[in-house]
């Protein structure tokens, strides 16, 4: 079992034809992907790169059975690619772009509350680097080969960061189940705490990865939610240190304003809900292999 993603997911990527989805589709492909077909508006009807092309998402998905969409659309037309995918039924959208104004992810965040709960679609991005089960399945930029298929879960905010975790627990023959790129975002589709969720109810994860930073309340809920409710070990990663208070850093949603938002301050509440610290980005696979001792 793995969360989000595996081998019977039918995959459809929105903006299949343009140079970034086309580059992608492909990795994702090779590495064994089940990609049924692409998105684009105007060119239904025709083939690309030996992939169905389709001129709307509820066609595609009534053609090819797709549950997963990864959309690489760009950030003025991302929010209306999402809110198409919501509707067509699809189960798991991935958001690639970067720079979607946080006004439509507002209204995308409203727009999808339509639907019960059970028949929601759950987002993941924007701003991400996608989602990967090793050895089944991915969805997203990442590169797949640093990833050893195992029982170890990460969710991280840091695509980069999440990256270099998962080659460093490689490197000790430490596995990982799935890894879900959450996104930088100030307003996006999953949280920590939801990720977080699934991996605590998923039989084949046996602990957990996180990758913080600095900005928003995301880490002191997750935290909460670990305390009370999570039965496996979680290891985290805050990035942001030395970041000064006010001043916006990285990803749009790093900016310290509140209690709680610093990197220390996320650290020290992580650490009181019984998190293992990753003290720097060079202990993952260290910190992993002493938390699992």
């Amino acid at each position: 079992m793995a969360i989000l993603i595996d081998k019977n997911s039918k995959v459809l990527v929105t903006g299949l034809t343009g140079r970034i989805g086309s580059f992608h589709a492909a990795e994702m492909a090779e590495y064994g992907t089940n990609v049924v077909g692409g998105v684009t508006p105007g060119k239904g009807g025709t083939v690309h790169n030996g992939l169905p092309v389709f001129n709307t998402v509820k066609g595609a998905v009534a053609e090819t059975g797709a549950d997963v969409v990864i959309a690489f659309v760009p950030p003025p037309f991302a929010a209306d690619s999402i809110m198409e995918a919501a509707d067509a039924g699809i189960t798991t959208c991935v958001c690639i772009a970067d720079g979607i104004p946080t006004q439509d992810m507002i209204r995308v965040k409203r727009y999808m509350r339509r639907y019960k709960a059970e028949r929601r679609m759950r987002l993941i991005g924007p701003n991400c680097a996608g989602i990967i089960t090793p050895g089944q399945a991915f969805a997203g930029l990442m590169p797949p080969h640093i990833y050893l298929p195992g029982r170890i879960g990460i969710v991280g905010r840091s695509g980069t960061l999440g990256y270099e975790a998962a080659s460093q627990m490689k490197a000790r023959g430490i596995g990982v189940s799935s890894s879900i790129g959450i996104g930088g975002d100030p307003i996006n589709g999953s949280s920590f705490r939801d990720i977080l969720e699934l991996f605590e109810n998923d039989p084949d994860t046996d602990a957990v990865v996180m990758v913080g930073e600095i900005g928003g309340p995301q880490e002191a809920e997750a935290a909460a939610y670990i305390r009370d409710h999570m039965t496996k070990p979680v290891a985290a990663y805050v990035a942001g240190l030395s970041a000064p208070k006010g001043r916006r850093m990285g990803h749009a949603g790093a900016i310290v304003s509140a209690f709680g938002e610093s990197a220390q301050e996320k650290v020290e509440i992580l650490g009181d809900a019984g998190v293992t610290i990753v003290p720097t980005p060079s202990a993952f696979g260290e910190s992993v292999e002493q938390m699992l001792a």
